[in-house]
């Protein structure tokens, strides 16, 4: 490790000893959070968020596609992410890398196992055409916590998204124009939080500098004290006390979250 990296985690150890941060805020304040929603022209709903100084992108396609065999009656949906090299050094361009492809799965396990996209009421014909929805992630800048700016982003951006016009008597979409007719979403947002780890202290929302020297950390969507989905990355461990305080503090996060982005929903 290199010297000057080692100085650095000396400091943010020290601090996080006296419950401190580099910035002043306490471990389970959250930078400031900015939403803005509506801005592409070529996609059916977009966001771009802010953390800090954290920024991600978040586009909705929709088209027609043929239903899953075995949900004939449900519309389908696609998460990508790509961690764009203008956000960070540390990212390349070419095919998603795993920091990549692990950030699509959390947002995308978050939003299905909740059931916020009402996925029976995207059939256009029974076994035969349903709606497909994609929900395409871009980092703009890397400042830390891109997985809680990209779950904050898809919610926004599904809830500012409207279906295509569809065009009955042929059957068949109307490429370029849109409905009045929002996504069917359930009114519990699946918000995604990331408790991350740093020695024996659980924060919320790191910057870069903090999250290098991260261990450990677990996503969590939910809603109120509900919880959808839990995926745990990185390679050290959380015992089972540590578990339950991340789980209470991932629900004292949300409830701050959602008092932030609810003027923008």
């Amino acid at each position: 490790m290199a010297e000057g990296i080692r100085i650095n985690e000396d400091r943010i150890y020290e601090y996080l000893e006296k419950g401190k941060r580099f910035d002043e805020r306490a471990l389970n304040d959250l930078r400031e959070i900015v939403i803005e929603t509506g801005f592409s022209k070529n996609a059916e709903g977009s966001a771009r968020v802010k953390i800090g100084k954290t920024e991600v992108i978040v586009g909705i396609k929709i088209a027609t596609a043929t239903p899953y065999p075995d949900n004939p009656k449900d519309g389908n949906l696609m998460v990508t992410a790509e961690l764009t090299p203008l956000s960070s050094s540390r990212f390349e361009s070419g095919p998603p890398k795993i920091n990549a492809i692990e950030l699509g799965r959390v947002i995308d396990r978050g939003i299905r196992e909740s059931k916020f996209i009402k996925t029976e009421d995207l059939c256009i014909k029974e076994g035969e055409k349903v709606w497909e929805v994609y929900i395409d992630i871009y980092s703009l800048n890397d400042d830390g916590n891109l997985m809680d700016a990209a779950g904050i982003g898809a919610i926004a951006a599904l809830m500012n998204a409207r279906l295509p016009k569809y065009d009955l008597e042929n059957d068949k979409m109307i490429s370029g124009e849109l409905s009045d007719t929002h996504l069917p979403l359930a009114k519990e947002l699946p918000l995604s939080i990331t408790v991350y780890k740093i020695g024996k202290h659980l924060l919320a929302d790191p910057n870069r500098e903090e999250e290098d020297v991260c261990r450990s950390r677990v996503t969590i969507a939910g809603y109120g004290d509900r919880i959808f989905s839990m995926q745990k990355g990185g390679g050290e461990t959380f015992s089972v006390e540590e578990m339950k305080k991340a789980i209470e503090l991932s629900i004292k996060v949300r409830e701050k979250v959602f008092s932030s982005i609810k003027k923008y929903l």
